[in-house]
C-alpha cells in the first residue's frame, strides 16, 4: 500500500513536470512547483517506516518551505509586478513539451541501467528526481521571463531534495534544511530585483538586461 502511495504520487509529479513545459500562465507554474514542493517533502514519510522525532520537524518544517512559504513569495512578486503570462520563450511550448516527454521516458530507462542503492523499492523514485532537475533546468535556460526562471531554479531544487531522498532520508536533514533556508532568502531578494526590474523596463524579460550600460 506504502509503495503503491509514493508511485502514484510520483506519477502526479511526473504529470506535473509535463504541465511546467507546456504551460506559459505564471501562476499555474507557482501552484506546480508548489505541487511538487509538497510532494517531495512527504514522500520520506512513506519510504521510513520509522522516522526519529527531528527527522519528523525537518520534514514538516521543509513541506512549509516548499509548499508554502516559498509559492507565496513568488505569489506576491507577481502580483506586485502584474505579470500573468511568459511570452517570446527561447523554446517554443509545444518543442518544450515533446522535449517533456522525450525526458521521462529517458529518465525512466535509464535509471534501469544505473546500478544506483536506493532506500526504497519505487521505481519512479530516480526517475521522478531526474527529471526535476532537468525540468528545472530546462525552465533556466529556455524561458526568458525572468519569474519563470525563478521557478525553474526552486524545481531543479525540487530535484536535488527528491535525488537526496533516494539515498538517505536521515543523515542528510540539518544540511539541506540549511540551504532550503537559503533558497527562501534568494527567492525574497530575487522578489525585489523583479520588481526593480519590472519599474526600469516595464517588463521582466531577462534579455532586456543586455541593454544595461555601466
Amino acid at each position: 500500500m506504502t509503495l503503491y502511495t509514493v508511485d502514484t504520487l510520483l506519477t502526479l509529479v511526473l504529470l506535473s513536470v509535463l504541465f511546467a513545459f507546456g504551460s506559459s500562465r505564471v501562476p499555474a507554474l507557482i501552484k506546480v512547483m508548489a505541487f511538487q514542493g509538497i510532494v517531495v517533502s512527504i514522500i520520506p514519510f512513506f519510504i521510513t517506516p520509522h522516522m526519529a522525532t527531528g527527522a519528523v520537524i525537518f520534514t514538516i518544517a521543509t513541506l512549509v518551505i516548499r509548499g508554502v512559504l516559498i509559492p507565496l513569495s513568488i505569489h506576491l512578486a507577481i502580483r506586485k509586478v502584474a505579470i500573468q503570462r511568459d511570452v517570446a520563450p527561447i523554446v517554443g511550448y509545444h518543442a518544450s513539451l515533446f522535449f517533456g516527454l522525450g525526458l521521462i521516458v529517458a529518465a525512466a530507462v535509464i535509471s534501469r541501467y544505473l546500478n544506483i542503492p536506493s532506500i526504497s523499492d519505487s521505481r519512479l523514485l530516480f526517475p521522478a528526481a531526474i527529471s526535476l532537475l532537468v525540468t528545472g533546468m530546462f525552465l533556466l535556460m529556455a524561458r526568458r521571463n525572468a519569474i519563470a526562471m525563478v521557478i525553474g531554479y526552486i524545481m531543479l531544487e525540487n530535484g536535488i531534495y527528491l535525488m537526496g531522498t533516494t539515498f538517505s532520508v536521515r543523515a542528510r536533514h540539518i544540511v539541506e534544511f540549511g540551504i532550503l533556508l537559503d533558497v527562501l532568502a534568494g527567492v525574497m531578494i530575487m522578489a525585489v530585483i523583479l520588481q526593480n526590474i519590472k519599474q526600469t523596463f516595464d517588463d521582466v524579460d531577462t534579455s532586456l538586461l543586455r541593454t544595461l550600460k555601466e
